[in-house]
């Protein structure tokens, strides 16, 4: 009981900063609210904070996340997965392979930090702070790289929002084709609903089909991460990690939470609840991850990490053209 009541000031800090940043993400959805959580989490930071909410700011920024990626599952129905057919599967496998393949080469050339850099990689070729915030404790990310990521990925999450509608109708392209081009090339949700139904109602319905089915390549790839860091080394040639310590279980809860609301094994109206409160548990983990990040430290070290997100969203977006015309036909 002492350990949870240890936990329970930082956690109240962290919903103060939360409902503030949940309102106003409302109202401004194309910024959203876990990057005004964070954002309101760094301003706070400066301000010397007493000990007793450090417990629970860690534990809100690291296992409370974990619990609202579980329930996100519930907004995940696997029937959407079959209505985007195989041509869409076929073009995630491009642009999530070029994305990475940016990341790996391009971070390796400017020297990024490792974690950042699988943090941007994972962030633009799946969903945007969703799959950061997933794959965050699978690879044990501290707070300043998952701050940075998140900055990076919203900085393109808001270009791509004005700037897609405006090459789709420069590009002459179909519904079809900017609703694919959209949902596989553009980040976060909010973003992506933005672009989508901007261009028109029919490519918005089709963009956010593919997005919600995109998210679920989280699955795959946290384990992939998971299987990855149980078998590094130490220098006396020992396993860092133990496979049942890095395993990434909430994933599983996740997937357990996605099949509930596939088959129609929860009510709607309790699924929508149980999103929601995984929604606002984001933010309050952003706001957490806010408060334990060096905002100076950020700013000294951002071009690097806008770089890199810069050149994976461009070879995600280049790469989804490509396929579709020249290899899809579409």
């Amino acid at each position: 009981m002492k350990k949870i009541s240890d936990k329970i000031p930082g956690i109240i800090l962290t919903v103060i900063i939360a409902i503030p940043a949940w309102i106003l993400g409302k109202l401004f959805p194309i910024i959203g609210s876990p990057v005004l959580g964070i954002l309101f989490g760094m301003i706070l930071a400066i301000w010397k904070r007493p000990s007793s909410v450090e417990s629970g700011i860690s534990y809100t920024s690291k296992k409370l996340l974990q619990y609202s990626i579980i329930l996100l599952g519930f907004d995940m129905n696997l029937f959407n997965v079959f209505k985007v057919g195989s041509q869409t599967f076929v073009l995630m496998l491009f642009t999530l392979t070029a994305a990475f393949s940016t990341a790996f080469f391009v971070g390796k050339a400017l020297k990024v930090e490792k974690n950042t850099n699988i943090l941007i990689g994972v962030g633009t070729a799946i969903c945007g702070g969703s799959a950061i915030a997933a794959t965050a404790p699978v690879i044990h990310a501290d707070d300043e790289e998952v701050a940075s990521s998140i900055s990076t990925i919203f900085l393109f999450n808001v270009i791509a929002a004005f700037l897609f509608p405006f090459l789709g109708h420069l590009l002459n392209m179909s519904d079809y084709n900017f609703g694919l081009w959209a949902g596989t090339a553009v980040n976060d949700t909010s973003s992506v609903v933005a672009a989508g139904y901007t261009f028109s109602d029919a490519s918005g319905n089709l963009a956010v089909i593919v997005k919600l089915t995109r998210t679920l390549m989280i699955i795959p790839v946290t384990l992939v991460l998971a299987l990855y860091n149980s078998g590094r080394k130490t220098q006396d040639g020992k396993s860092d990690y133990k496979f049942s310590k890095i395993f990434p279980w909430f994933v599983l809860v996740f997937i357990a939470a996605s099949v509930m609301r596939t088959f129609s094994l929860i009510l709607s109206e309790s699924a929508s609840l149980l999103v929601q409160s995984g929604k606002f548990m984001i933010v309050m983990a952003m706001a957490a991850i806010g408060l334990n990040t060096n905002i100076v430290k950020l700013i000294k070290n951002g071009w690097k990490p806008i770089l890199l997100g810069l050149s994976c969203w461009a070879a995600l977006a280049v790469t989804s053209l490509i396929v579709q015309y020249t290899i899809l036909h579409i």
